[in-house]
This record gives C-alpha cells, sequence and structure tokens, in this order.
C-alpha cells in the first residue's frame, strides 16, 4: 500500500484508548508496589505479556492521533517540531521524577531511623555513593536505573516517529521494513544464534557494567508502531469472527500454561525450565516475540469485549450496579486520559506505598487499604492534571 491509499488519522479519539491506558495505570502502580500481594494476581501473571505493553500499545494509538493529524495538517517540518517539544517535555518529566523519588528515599533513610535502606532497596547507593559522575549520566540518559527506565524509552520511541512519517510519505512498506528491521536488530538471542550476534543494537544504561536499557526501545517500537498504525488506519482493523476468537484463545491459553499462576497454583515446575531454555523468546528487555504475539492475543481480546466503539464498556441499564459501573468506568477512563501525568505519580508513590507496607504489614486488610488510598491519589491526580489543563483561569471574568 501506498501512503496516498492509507486512510486520514482518526480525529476523534476512542474511549477504549483511554479506558485500557486507565486500567494499565491502575496496573502498574500494584505492580510496581513493593510487598504488595495483590500483584501476584494481576494480569501479567497469567500469561507472557503485561501492561507496558498496553501502555506503550496505547501511547502509540494516542501518538497517531495528537501527532500524525499536525504532520497531516501542518507538514513534516511542524509535525517533527511538536514531536521534540513533546520529548523535550517528558526528558523533564524523567529527571524530576527520578530526582523527587530519590529525595523521598533519602528522607526516609536519614530521618526514619529504620534499619532497612530504602536508597539500596531501589539501587541507587551508587547515585547517592558518586553523584557527581551519575547526575552527569543521569541527564546524558547514560545512567538510566531500572524503574526509571519506561520514559527514556518512550523518548526514543518518538525520536524514530519523524523518520516512520518520512517513509509513510513514500510507501506503507518501508515503515514495515524499518520498524521489522529494527526489533530484529534488537533480538539479541536470535542474532546469537544466527552467529551474528555482534549486530545487536541497544543502549547502555549505566558506565561502570555492560547493562543495557531494560525496556530496548528498539525493540519495544514495535509494540508503540502497531498501536500508531492501526489508529493511523495504516493496517485494518481485525475482524471479529469465530476462527479469530478460536485462535486468539489458544493464544492465551498456552500463555496462561507457562505463566507464573501456572507456576504458583498449579504446581508446573516445567515452566521454569521452558522459560530459561527461550528466554529469548519471551524476553522483557527485548521484546520477545512469543511475548508479542501473546499481547496481540490480549488486544484482540480488549478489542472484542469492547465492542464498536467500546459500547459494551458503558453499561446502559438504570439499575443502581449499572450506574455504578458507569462511574467506575468513568473514574478509569479519566486516569487514562491523563496518563503521564498518572504514570509519574505511580512511580514516586509506589515507592511511598511500600514503605506503608513495611509499617503495616501485609494483611488482607492494611492490603486493601492502602491499594484502595493510593489508586485514590491517582484518579486526584488524573483529575487535577485535567483541571490544570483546562485553564479554568481564562474562563469568563466573574461578575
Amino acid at each position: 500500500m501506498t501512503a496516498t491509499t492509507a486512510p486520514q488519522t482518526q480525529t476523534i479519539r476512542d474511549p477504549r484508548l483511554d479506558f485500557y491506558r486507565g486500567m494499565a495505570m491502575f496496573i502498574i502502580l500494584m505492580a510496581h508496589t513493593p510487598g504488595n500481594w495483590w500483584n501476584q494476581w494481576i494480569p501479567a501473571r497469567f500469561g507472557l505479556s503485561d501492561a507496558a505493553e498496553i501502555f506503550v500499545f496505547c501511547s502509540g494509538m494516542a501518538s497517531a492521533v495528537a501527532f500524525g493529524r499536525t504532520y497531516q495538517r501542518r507538514g513534516w517540518l511542524l509535525g517533527t517540531s511538536r514531536i521534540a517539544f513533546r520529548v523535550w517535555q517528558i526528558y523533564w518529566a524523567h529527571i524530576a521524577t527520578f530526582l523527587l523519588t530519590a529525595m523521598v528515599l533519602a528522607a526516609i533513610d536519614t530521618y526514619g531511623g529504620f534499619e532497612k535502606s530504602y536508597i539500596a532497596g531501589l539501587n541507587l547507593g551508587r547515585f547517592f555513593n558518586d553523584t557527581a559522575t551519575q547526575l552527569v549520566g543521569l541527564f546524558t540518559l547514560t545512567y538510566v536505573p531500572n524503574f526509571f527506565d519506561i520514559l527514556p524509552m518512550y523518548m526514543m520511541i518518538l525520536i524514530m516517529v519523524p523518520i516512520v512519517m518520512a517513509l509513510a510519505k513514500i510507501n506503507l512498506w518501508l515503515v514495515a521494513g524499518f520498524v521489522g528491521m529494527s526489533w530484529f536488530l534488537a533480538q539479541g538471542a536470535l542474532l546469537e544464534w544466527l552467529g551474528i550476534g555482534w549486530l545487536q543494537i541497544s543502549l547502555p544504561a549505566e558506565p561502570w557494567s555492560e547493562r543495557a536499557w531494560f525496556f530496548n526501545p528498539f525493540a519495544w517500537q514495535l509494540v508503540f508502531f502497531a498501536g500508531f498504525a492501526l489508529m493511523s488506519g495504516w493496517i485494518p482493523a481485525p475482524p471479529i469472527n469465530a476462527v479469530m476468537i478460536a485462535l486468539v484463545g489458544a493464544v492465551l491459553v498456552g500463555g496462561f500454561m507457562v505463566s507464573s499462576v501456572a507456576i504458583r497454583e498449579l504446581g508446573f515446575d516445567w515452566v521454569n525450565g521452558w522459560r530459561a531454555e527461550n528466554r529469548g523468546w519471551i524476553s522483557k528487555t527485548n521484546g520477545g516475540i512469543l511475548r508479542y504475539i501473546h499481547f496481540l492475543a490480549v488486544a484482540y481480546l480488549g478489542w472484542a469485549i469492547a465492542g464498536p466503539q467500546g459500547r459494551n464498556i458503558v453499561a446502559t441499564g438504570t439499575s443502581l450496579l449499572a450506574g455504578l459501573w458507569r462511574g467506575i468506568v468513568a473514574l478509569i477512563t479519566k486516569v487514562g486520559q491523563q496518563s503521564l501525568a498518572v504514570f509519574l505519580t505511580t512511580v514516586v508513590l509506589s515507592r511511598i506505598l511500600g514503605f506503608i507496607f513495611d509499617q503495616t504489614g501485609n494483611a488482607p486488610l492494611p492490603t486493601a487499604l492502602v491499594n484502595m488510598f493510593g489508586f485514590a491519589l491517582i484518579i486526584l491526580t488524573a483529575y487535577g492534571a485535567a483541571w490544570f489543563k483546562g485553564q479554568p483561569w481564562r474562563g469568563p471574568a466573574k461578575a
């Protein structure tokens, strides 16, 4: 397909996008909070992919709406300028979030008088012991600690958008080739098997070791641009039929058979060996192909369940339960609409909630209360961010 025959980017935001991205934010908070046993039952424990794929895929869809429209209306140069501005915003959000989190941990260790070191718990000891050197690494993105790596990954993927848009003006097959080759060159295990491991592309995460970024952007762009292409109309929406549902069901059942829940609850000890032998195919860092296929199955299931324009998500009845569900959907959707502000909050908040768990224990009632407290805070963050974005001070003056 040539770019001239591709449908134009949609201009109306799909409500399913915000709902599922909002769901991902709640899951990410649970997954990142130390001592939270609720994270043993998040969707990631039932298969190979997790909320990170949802976040990146939905970000690709949102980027197609926001940035793709600018490219179409104002041209490549202004579209790229808008991308650069967004990267600049995310860069400073990353720096500020890291420094704020480090300050919170330092405050707990300095003034709390606890035997446990929260700085060491997040492996930031080297940053505090050699701050001058690590500050340079932090600002140049050559020091990217685990837990702080998803925003740098997102920045690098956004930087690839202008390349994709330029190729799309020529032919969409060039986009497919660029995206596919970038993913291929990030597959360390596959390249080693082919005897060309030296071709792997990745980015260094710390200057004192060979560790690479936990989220390899050259691999994860495949998830991002799948969402981008779908929302741009470059690829058609998948049909909903019995054959597709059966195929997706088989993939999800297969994913469950090698999941952590299968190991923990069903005693499938052989899964550990299978995972070790196939780590390259299920790698989170390099977006292994089996992990990607599993996510596509999850995404299709979400697409099928939501129905056209997401009409199955919101109950249409007048009962109390239907009204309650509509309220829950509205809260989740609002969180998805403000996902960047909420994500930044979850990074810091998860450390604070982990500290609270250390004080309260993780019995069922304290666990529920702490999680509900965290959920309430990210909902407040979403509504607060929306209020500020609305710039209410620019409205008409009071009489």
